[in-house]
């Protein structure tokens, strides 16, 4: 078959896009050096208002309470609960925060509004009987909206954001309480960085921060434009020159447009930033959010406590999927529902031999292969979330979960059979075989075969020379038979009755056995695998409370098997 390399749908010309974004002058270059932040950021989550804003369907007021309570659970301790001035559901919301006196002490609530009088002054209204308040006021200082949107000169919009902040000092004073001021350049990526640091400077000269009140200056990725080091860069630019930087919060608000929102997040904590504004799970306008999740992880993966608790994923996920209508995709880092399965038959015996010899060298340092994380530490189990079976598997990862989960510990080389044996079943499926599917396969095929041959009792006595002799009685076609058996022992003489008495050739035969319970009246399994005059293995296993028993019901099973091509 021709195939036509012609392309029909070309992408359109790329000559119309440039760089929207603007250099920073130099500055000290030292922090890219650094391998990781020394310590947590301040964690400020936007969920409640970036995050909501841009659901198909807002979360009602009821959902927006018990996002907040989970918030507060996993340990965020600033939450901006929205823009009261906005709407009546926001500002509702804020109201019962207070009268409910559902605000912890130790918990910072930030509010947003714009450098604008009649919607700075209602949302002071709203945070009447707030003890520890962050009021946000933000205008756009881009080149793109400065010529396009608001037609101002650099000195126009830097005056909106002086006289913003000044009316967010008098209001405060004039309610005798002790807020907290955050000021963003709003869409600081369209900005000349020597500008927007102009304009943060004149607001910090406003505030007069101090050490007790600290004031925050954020720096917003409102849309991504460059590289991350170019951000980075810039946020090194911005905390290297801010006024009064010893008294300021430098944070930073990045979107995801590039995909890169982590990664600004990351290297602008190397530059310099003290703290990150983010969504769980990257929520948020256009392509989202900084996933604070996957920035809390990645530093929990270095050895860095992020200060925020992550111990149940999967009930975190639930709360967030009910009450946003949003989907967690199955391949999200450390959240998703895949994100720790090893489908592989190659990974999956390198994690279930990395998992035995972690727990045999009882190591300190977690070093398991293809798992950055333990996954239990986030919630995850091993048998469910970890080892999971399809047709692409292998005999390590169903090793590993017959093993862990129901106690079978076959020897290596039944492992490969019997990986080969449920990878059949999968492919004709064409589905994943759950654990208690595996388990059942295995017991069907494997375990007390009773076709043709079905043993029905033995009785074998010791003579002085050490030699076992009795008879072996079986089922065999529905008529019962009883055979001489002679042997070193229970289970040589009961092979011998079955070479001489049913036709049966077989040699090399491998045996173990365990216990599956401790007791008395625990059960016992064995294995046997015999090898037929092609030099093909057979496999058969046997389960019973008398060890002896479940070992001859293993060599009876290999035999069945064999004679039927198994």
């Amino acid at each position: 078959m021709q195939i036509n390399t012609v392309q029909k749908n070309m992408m359109p010309s790329c000559a119309k896009y440039r760089p929207g974004y603007f250099m920073p002058p130099v500055c000290d270059m030292s922090w890219a050096q650094k391998q990781y932040p020394e310590q947590a950021p301040t964690w400020c989550s936007v969920d409640l208002r970036d995050g909501n804003q841009a659901l198909i369907i807002p979360m009602s007021l009821d959902e927006k309470i018990e996002f907040y309570k989970t918030l507060v659970k996993i340990g965020f301790k600033e939450i901006e609960v929205g823009f009261p001035a906005a709407s009546e559901t926001e500002y509702a919301f804020l109201r019962r925060l207070v009268e409910e006196d559902l605000i912890p002490d130790d918990v910072t609530i930030q509010v947003l509004t714009q450098a604008r009088e009649h919607i700075i002054k209602k949302t002071f209204e709203a945070l009447k009987g707030v003890k520890n308040a962050i009021v946000h006021v933000y205008n756009s200082t881009s080149f793109a909206q400065r010529q396009q949107v608001f037609k101002m000169s650099k000195e126009e919009i830097k005056q909106i954001a002086i006289d913003g902040a000044k009316l967010l000092k008098q209001l405060t004073e004039e309610a005798g309480a002790d807020y907290r001021f955050e000021y963003s350049p709003e869409s600081f990526t369209g900005t000349e960085p020597e500008y927007a640091l102009e304009v943060c400077n004149a607001v910090l000269d406003v505030w007069q921060p101090t050490a007790d009140r600290k004031a925050i200056i954020n720096i917003p990725v409102t849309v991504e434009m460059s590289m991350p080091h170019i951000y980075a860069m810039q946020v090194a630019y911005i905390s290297q020159n801010l006024k009064y930087r010893d008294n300021v919060v430098l944070s930073l608000h990045p979107h995801n447009d590039r995909g890169c929102g982590v990664a600004d997040s990351e290297l602008g904590l190397l530059a310099g930033a003290d703290r990150i504004e983010g969504t769980l799970f990257g929520n948020g306008e256009r392509t989202g959010n900084a996933d604070i999740v996957t920035i809390a992880m990645n530093m929990f993966a270095l050895g860095i406590d992020p200060q925020l608790d992550f111990t149940n994923m999967p009930e975190l996920v639930d709360m967030y999927e009910r009450v946003t209508r949003m989907t967690v995709h199955a391949r999200q880092p450390y959240a998703g529902a895949l994100v720790f399965a090893a489908f592989s038959g190659s990974h999956q015996d390198a994690i279930a031999k990395g998992m035995k010899w972690h727990e045999e060298k009882e190591q300190d340092r977690w070093t398991v292969p293809y798992l950055p994380v333990d996954p239990q530490d986030v919630g995850r189990r091993y048998d469910g979330d970890v080892i999971r079976i399809n047709s692409q598997s292998g005999k390590g990862g169903v090793g590993f979960i017959m093993e862990n989960k129901y106690g079978i510990d076959m020897p290596k080389n039944m492992r490969e059979d019997f990986g080969y044996c449920v990878k059949s079943v999968s492919d004709h499926r064409h589905q994943e075989l759950q654990p208690d599917e595996i388990y059942q396969i295995f017991q069907a095929e494997y375990v007390n075969v009773e076709e043709p041959i079905k043993l029905v009792d033995f009785l074998l006595k010791k003579d002085p020379n050490g030699v076992r002799a009795g008879e072996v009685n079986f089922v065999i076609d529905g008529r019962e038979v009883s055979y001489k058996a002679v042997g070193n022992g229970r289970l040589d003489a009961i092979s011998n009755a079955i070479k001489e008495n049913l036709g049966v050739t077989y040699s090399d035969l491998v045996y173990s056995e365990h216990a599956l319970e401790i007791g008395s009246t625990s059960r016992a399994m064995a294995y046997i695998g015999i090898k037929d005059t092609e030099g093909k293995m057979h496999w058969g296993a046997g389960m019973d409370t008398d060890i002896i028993t479940a070992s001859v019901m293993a060599l009876v099973s290999a035999v069945n098997r064999m004679k039927a091509g198994k």
